[in-house]
C-alpha cells in the first residue's frame, strides 16, 4: 500500500528558504505557497511573515504570475479570456492583477486563435447539417473559455454563420 511520507514542521527561516527555491523556479500564487506553507506545518503570524518577506524580495508577485498565467493558457492550452479569469478568480488573484494580466492577450490573436480552433475542429466534425455544425462548434468554443460574440465573429469568418 502507498504510504504518503509525513513532511515535518519546518521552521520560519527554512520555509522562507524553502518556498524561495519553489517561486524562483516558476512564478507562483500568494494562495499556493499559503497551501505549501500549512501542508510544512507553518501557521498564524509565522506564515504570514514568510509571505511578506516573498513579496518583499519580490520573489511572489501576484501581477507578474497573472501575466504568465495568461500568456501561458493563451498561448499553450489555446483557452478563452472567461476560462483564464475563472482560473484566476481560483487562485484568489486580484481584479487588479487579473486585468493587468488579460492585457497580455493582443485582441487580432485572440481572434485568429480561435478561428485557427475552429477551422481545425471543424474539419474532423460530424454534424447532420449546418445548424448542428455550429451548434457543435459554438459549444466546443464556449467550453475553451471563449465569448459568445468573439465566437459568432469567427464562425462568420470561416464561413460557417453567415
Amino acid at each position: 500500500m502507498y504510504e504518503r511520507k509525513k513532511r515535518t514542521q519546518l521552521s520560519k527561516e527554512d520555509a522562507l528558504y524553502h518556498m524561495q527555491k519553489i517561486c524562483s523556479l516558476q512564478d507562483r500564487c500568494s494562495s499556493e505557497i499559503r497551501t505549501r506553507l500549512i501542508e510544512h506545518g507553518v501557521y498564524g503570524e509565522e506564515l504570514e511573515q514568510v509571505i511578506a518577506d516573498l513579496i518583499v524580495d519580490n520573489f511572489l508577485n501576484e501581477e507578474r504570475f497573472a501575466k504568465a498565467y495568461v500568456s501561458g493558457k493563451f498561448k499553450i492550452k489555446r483557452w478563452g479570456k472567461i476560462k483564464i479569469r475563472q482560473g484566476l478568480k481560483y487562485r484568489q488573484i486580484s481584479d487588479y492583477s487579473i486585468k493587468k494580466g488579460m492585457k497580455e492577450i493582443d485582441p487580432e490573436d485572440y481572434l485568429i486563435t480561435l478561428i485557427n480552433l475552429l477551422e481545425k475542429k471543424n474539419s474532423v466534425l460530424r454534424a447532420k447539417d449546418k445548424w448542428d455544425r455550429i451548434k457543435k462548434l459554438t459549444s466546443y468554443a464556449q467550453q475553451k473559455g471563449y465569448e459568445y460574440d468573439i465566437i459568432k465573429k469567427a464562425l462568420a469568418e470561416i464561413g460557417e454563420f453567415d
